[in-house]
């Protein structure tokens, strides 16, 4: 008998779709897949040269649970530098990624019954964990007519004695929105007024375009700070999506408790793929890694936006940040039934994955990311193109 706990639990469709799309081209299948969450540039050569080094060094067994110290002060010395918020190592969690840091952070402040503030469209991965932790995602609608930037003003009708915390995620997967610093500022105001945990995931904050602005809501002042969770990884900014590193920086009062949930479950971080993202952070040449990704995701943004908006009947918002755009095909949706028979169309017909926009909380959309080359980034618009064509009568 399963427990009440994970009855309900779904994988995640993201990976789900990643699998199906990498089984249909051993298959021999030409099939063009959107659903990726990951760059696709490789890890650079001297992250993985540093990992090879810590293993030939004999760095193979476990480090402290909240992650080995030279990383954490590179991590303290990056939020300083780049985010102007100053944590000290021992306010800083090394983890197997944001995901686990997310997971540790619920696990940490949430009680049964209590309610976290989720602002819709969503990561996959937010609700479910809520649940877990048994609390009560609250969805807060974002307005595509405001490009899905949360609000002030969205915010205030959903809090309730119940509330606890509220998740923000800009640049946002999956539509790529950023929130404005002033409209951050306001958030922040607010939270601190009815004492709400804020929970910043910045896993994209490298990757923002045009004359938008990354910003942690933890640098705006000393009382904001000891009430966010500051989460990132270095799986996207680095294209280190399988190494698993991630980190939360928070008050050392939660710090010390989520190291200890780390020694609890995975013991810590694998230890030699730390050096790996010690090398990553410290060394000069990432910077340049990083804008060449940037570059690359900002051609293929505006090269996405162009196509998708040429399509009949479909809207488009043109995102700010991240590597996703989230059409609006919620005309053809309609005639199947649901966006996830609209995928799943597009699969068979088109041989186009992308992932349902159900799955982000919104029905009628799909997220398409843009971490392919411009050549298959085309040919896949177009053949979504070509495939709704067959749904227009």
């Amino acid at each position: 008998m399963l427990s009440k706990r994970v009855s309900h639990i779904k994988p995640a469709p993201t990976l789900a779709l990643t699998a199906k799309v990498n089984q249909l081209k051993n298959q021999g299948v030409d099939v063009i897949g959107f659903g990726a969450g990951e760059p696709d540039f490789d890890t650079p050569e001297f992250v993985k040269e540093a990992c090879i080094k810590a293993l030939k060094e004999g760095k193979t067994k476990y480090s402290p649970s909240a992650g080995i110290l030279p990383l954490r002060e590179a991590i303290s010395e990056k939020l300083l530098k780049e985010n102007g918020v100053d944590y000290k190592p021992s306010e800083i969690v090394v983890t197997a990624g944001a995901k686990m840091a997310l997971y540790l952070v619920f696990t940490t402040i949430l009680e049964e019954g209590d309610e976290v503030l989720l602002p819709c469209p969503y990561w996959v991965t937010y609700p479910e964990q809520i649940i877990l932790c048994g609390a009560k995602p609250k969805e807060i609608i974002l307005s595509e007519e405001k490009q899905f930037v949360l609000t002030a003003e969205d915010i205030l009708p959903h809090i309730t004695k119940r509330t606890k915390a509220l998740i923000l995620n800009s640049p946002s997967n999956p539509t790529g929105a950023v929130i404005p610093e002033e409209e951050m500022r306001k958030i922040a105001d607010i939270c601190l007024e009815h004492n709400i945990f804020i929970i910043s995931d910045e896993c994209y904050e490298a990757f923002v375009y045009d004359d938008e602005k990354f910003v942690s809501p933890a640098s705006f002042s000393k009382e904001v700070r000891e009430i966010t969770f500051t989460v990132n990884a270095f799986s996207k900014t680095y294209s280190m999506t399988g190494w698993r590193i991630g980190y939360v920086a928070c008050p050392e009062k939660f710090a010390k408790i989520i190291a200890d949930l780390n020694s609890q479950t995975i013991s810590n971080a694998t230890t030699f793929a730390q050096y790996g993202a010690l090398e990553a952070i410290k060394n000069p040449e990432s910077k340049k890694f990083i804008q060449t990704m940037r570059d690359a995701f900002q051609r293929r943004r505006d090269l996405a936006y162009e196509l998708l908006s040429g399509i009949p009947n479909i809207s488009v918002v043109k995102p700010k940040g991240a590597f996703y755009i989230f059409p609006n095909l919620s005309f053809y949706s309609a005639k199947l039934g649901s966006d996830l028979a609209l995928a799943e169309f597009l699969l068979e017909k088109g041989k186009v994955a992308a992932v349902p926009g159900s799955a982000f909380g919104r029905d009628g959309y799909i997220r398409i990311s843009y971490c392919v080359s411009e050549d298959v980034l085309s040919q896949g618009i177009l053949r979504i193109e070509k495939t709704l064509e067959l749904l227009k009568d």
